[in-house]
């Protein structure tokens, strides 16, 4: 039986396919295998989100290589699309799909043998025109389900509708028929993905649906006990959506917010679609309707002509939204972006020292969030991770806990009590079999 590994950089949405495409794998007699196992073929999910990411691709083949001197090297997903020819000349690699062939990848690729030269099959990225399905499962206790793919906004600093095109779903129905799939599975909690996920609706190039649609059809789905939003765009975050989160059997009451920045002038260089008035109301909105609700905002350091004005603007405006967590970038130039030609570069050091500001305030943010949930009542779902004898796993408000190890714990839902602080980070869970 040939081997198989998988190496996944990125979002959540690319967690989804590369279980798609390990399942493919499976199907044609494939052992999937951890990366070190020395496997037949390695599978690299790229990233391109930021330089970094493009970085790391080219130490994982690397280490593959070392790990498998004479595996065979497959490179898709965003980097692949963007620079196929740039990957083609890293040593080690044998094929480089784009996004219309990444899921044919077994029809694109006669075998798996070494060429002379490189097999690239990337097409242009108006290609990448249908909706291909996927979610996880058997990664982790938590399944991420794609309802939707590419991006409509062409915001100037991202390249990800170069890199994955148009706005295009799922259908309502396909997309619950495969939520009841996973719930057969045993799975207990569903995380919706998606490029831009509250855009869901596009089908063959016309609006046909919302997702305010899809998440109340969902909630109807017998078997899963929790399903979260990964990420929604404030301008598409309505009213609705949050008063029917607020009254959902099923989801739970986490949003992960993209703002990017407290100032209006850099989001209008952005070319976001609203203003901070806007994103100051949709957090008055979910922490009227639910208090204990936790919010978690991207924002980006050092976009071009971010003097020191506009990220103080930042700064306030993030320490006085009642947010519980930051996910901070610091800003980095992507060829073909409208950003790239502004004028007012901010130094790198300039950049990073912003971010070293972001980062502690969010630290600051969780604690204070993680503070208000001490000694409350609250479900956790335990994950499949132990370490130093602990399982960890988290609340329906993403506050993360920690209690000793029990085999039956991971998968199991369990209603505990929010204790202290541990080292880690996170918070005992207190319940009569944990009791001290």
């Amino acid at each position: 039986m040939r081997k198989v590994a998988f190496y996944t950089l990125g979002c959540k949405l690319n967690f989804s396919e590369t279980s798609t495409i390990a399942r493919q794998f499976e199907s044609r007699g494939y052992q999937r295998v951890e990366f070190e196992e020395t496997p037949d073929v390695f599978v690299i999910n790229t990233c391109s989100v930021t330089e970094n990411a493009d970085k790391k691709c080219k130490q994982i083949v690397k280490q593959a290589k070392k790990i498998a001197p004479h595996s065979f090297v497959i490179i898709l997903g965003c980097y692949a699309q963007l620079k196929p020819q740039e990957i083609a000349t890293i040593q080690g690699v044998d094929a480089v799909l784009g996004a219309a062939e990444k899921f044919r990848l077994f029809e694109v690729l006669d075998d798996f043998s070494h060429k002379e030269t490189v097999q690239v099959c990337a097409s242009e990225i108006s290609q990448a025109n249908t909706f291909t399905a996927a979610y996880s499962l058997n990664d982790r206790t938590r399944t991420f389900l794609k309802v939707q793919d590419g991006c409509d906004y062409n915001c100037s600093f991202c390249t990800i509708p170069l890199a994955r095109g148009a706005s295009r779903s799922d259908t309502v129905e396909n997309v619950v028929e495969a939520a009841r799939k996973i719930a057969a599975s045993g799975v207990r909690e569903i995380v919706l993905t998606g490029v831009n996920t509250g855009d869901f609706g596009i089908i063959e190039g016309e609006r046909k649906t919302d997702f305010l649609t899809l998440i109340r059809a969902l909630d109807q789905v017998e078997g899963i006990e929790r399903i979260r939003i990964s990420s929604i765009e404030p301008n598409l975050l309505s009213d609705a959506i949050i008063e029917f989160v607020a009254s959902s059997k099923r989801f739970v009451p986490h949003f992960h917010i993209p703002l990017q920045s407290g100032s209006d002038t850099i989001l209008r260089l952005m070319r976001r679609r609203y203003k901070t008035a806007l994103y100051a109301d949709r957090i008055a909105k979910i922490k009227t309707l639910m208090p204990e609700a936790c919010i978690g905002v991207d924002v980006i350091v050092g976009f071009p002509q971010e003097t020191q004005k506009e990220f103080l603007e930042t700064y306030q405006f993030l320490n006085e939204l009642p947010i519980s967590y930051l996910h901070v970038f610091t800003y980095s130039e992507r060829p073909n972006t409208k950003a790239i030609q502004m004028q007012g570069v901010v130094e790198p050091a300039v950049r990073a020292e912003r971010s070293k500001q972001l980062h502690i305030l969010s630290d600051k943010k969780r604690q204070a969030f993680y503070q208000s949930q001490m000694g409350k009542e609250l479900v956790v779902l335990w994950e499949q991770e132990v370490k130093e004898e602990k399982v960890f796993g988290f609340t329906q408000n993403y506050v993360r806990l920690s209690a000793p190890y029990q085999s039956h714990l991971p998968n199991q839902l369990q209603s505990v009590v929010l204790g202290q602080w541990e080292a880690d980070g996170t918070l005992q869970a207190l319940a009569p079999s944990f009791a001290k």
